[in-house]
């Protein structure tokens, strides 16, 4: 891989977990053969995670010692969702010259709710984040009993347990569950003693059940003969969107037939943007060499070229051909919606050459006697020298204003002096949190004879280490 994300993870894993005192090892994994930086294993004493940053190895979600993390590309089907309850994503956002990693929480009909690294824990559950704790709080929670305290609960019948079941399957279809409607039919064929009217109403649902079944084998062949015959024409287009389909509807329980119409779709799209790869690059390549010399108007179709191959890339794309396109878009005069590819790829977040209104102004809160006295970290100009338009354009050209890296240690200084100069605010004390095991609220005590969970009393420290204001 080009990308060092997988240094950026590293580093950025590291310092959370030495600000929990969680020991922990580090490997880039390469499972038969991938190249390094596709997966990061992260190793504690008695569990761990395994971050897949592309989709070259398969989560693995039964090896209960590991924990799969999710990068943006990797696919994950509507069955893991429901019966996993949620899983986790990571995706990292350009900030500057470095690489903040954000955690995702995505759930079965939600949307994925993002944190910082300060936000998450890791507790004997694994990996947890707020959306985690409100997710199994909401799971976890049950009808308060309508049984008098002190009377014993009976175990429930055969007919109380049919209706469960039967309610259990109405829910697996309402979600279009396969995976689980099979798991409740193979339920309901074990069950035994029901009455006459109980049976037929069982009945009548598991052959209803059946007919949603084939009728789903029907789509899903469809959907794979669709998918074999756009492989065969070579649309690119479609090949994307029915590979895409085909991963999140068509994961689990493949035939060898599937199995193979899949791998090669999976292949095609691997050539196809590697080819567009090096389509970008080989444009930005003739652009170096001779676009100085162009006019707008004769950049203008290069560019449009190399935007057009940037977006067949996808996530193949890195912050360095997302520098060099914005300074050859500015200079070709295109408008902000030719730079639609960027909505493609989360990785290429805005840099610092590329003017956007809402950016804050650095610059005009640090004067130039101070920033002129450092070199900047970005371009590499020298103290008492202005910074130039990103070195990787190689033209060498001044900019008006310095980069944002050349005033950002001075901003983080001031900072630090002001809180220096500030009391910090009192410590939390452990029932202001959340506890990320019982999921009892704040002033709530936990559901353990033996006091406070141990990830509650870590958390509370977490917050009190990093300054965080107590709730009012």
């Amino acid at each position: 891989m080009d990308s060092a994300d997988h240094l950026y993870v590293k580093s950025a894993a590291a310092a959370w977990l030495r600000s929990r005192d969680l020991p922990a090892d580090f490997e880039f994994a390469q499972p038969e053969g991938v190249p390094i930086g596709s997966v990061v294993d992260i190793q504690f004493q008695h569990r761990g995670l395994r971050v897949h940053l592309d989709q070259a190895v398969q989560p693995a979600w039964d090896e209960g010692g590991r924990e799969p993390v999710l990068g943006m590309s990797v696919p994950v089907d509507r069955d893991t969702l429901i019966d996993r309850w949620y899983v986790h994503r990571i995706r990292l956002n350009s900030e500057g010259t470095t690489r903040k990693v954000r955690i995702g929480t995505e759930a079965f009909a939600r949307e994925t709710e993002w944190f910082a690294l300060d936000d998450c824990e890791m507790t004997e559950r694994g990996l947890s984040t707020p959306a985690v704790e409100r997710i199994v709080r909401a799971r976890s929670t049950r009808p308060a009993s309508r049984w008098p305290t002190g009377k014993a609960r009976k175990a429930p019948d055969t007919e109380a347990r049919a209706q469960v079941v039967l309610r259990r399957l109405a829910d697996a279809l309402k979600v279009e569950s396969v995976v689980v409607v099979n798991r409740v039919l193979g339920e309901i064929a074990a069950m035994t003693g029901m009455s006459q009217q109980t049976l037929a109403e069982v009945d009548a649902a598991v052959a209803e059940a059946n007919r949603w079944l084939e009728r789903q084998a029907e789509v899903r062949r469809d959907l794979f003969a669709r998918l074999d015959e756009a492989v065969a024409a070579r649309r690119t287009k479609q090949i994307r969107e029915l590979l895409a389909r085909v991963n999140a509807t068509a994961s689990h329980d493949r035939t060898d037939t599937e199995d193979i119409i899949a791998a090669a779709a999976a292949d095609y799209m691997t050539a196809f943007t590697a080819e567009a790869y090096q389509r970008v690059r080989d444009i930005l390549d003739d652009l170096s060499r001779t676009g100085r010399h162009l006019q707008p108007a004769q950049l203008r179709p290069l560019v449009e070229k190399a935007i057009q191959a940037a977006a067949d890339a996808g996530s193949l794309m890195g912050d360095r051909e997302a520098i060099r396109i914005a300074y050859w878009k500015e200079r070709a005069g295109l408008s902000q919606s030719a730079w639609s590819y960027r909505s493609r790829s989360a990785r290429l977040a805005p840099t610092g050459d590329e003017q956007q209104p809402a950016r804050k102004h650095l610059h005009k809160q640090v004067a130039r006697r101070h920033w002129i006295k450092r070199s900047c970290p970005r371009c590499h100009a020298s103290q008492g020298q202005n910074c130039v338009i990103d070195n990787q354009t190689g033209t060498g050209e001044v900019r008006n204003v310095p980069h944002d890296e050349r005033l950002h240690p001075i901003l983080e200084e001031r900072k630090a002096k002001q809180r220096e100069q500030t009391p910090p605010p009192p410590p939390w004390r452990v029932y202001d949190v959340t506890c990320p095991d019982c999921g009892q609220g704040p002033d709530s005590r936990c559901e353990s004879p033996g006091g406070p969970h141990r990830s509650r009393v870590e958390k509370a420290k977490a917050f009190t280490r990093a300054r965080k204001p107590r709730p009012e």
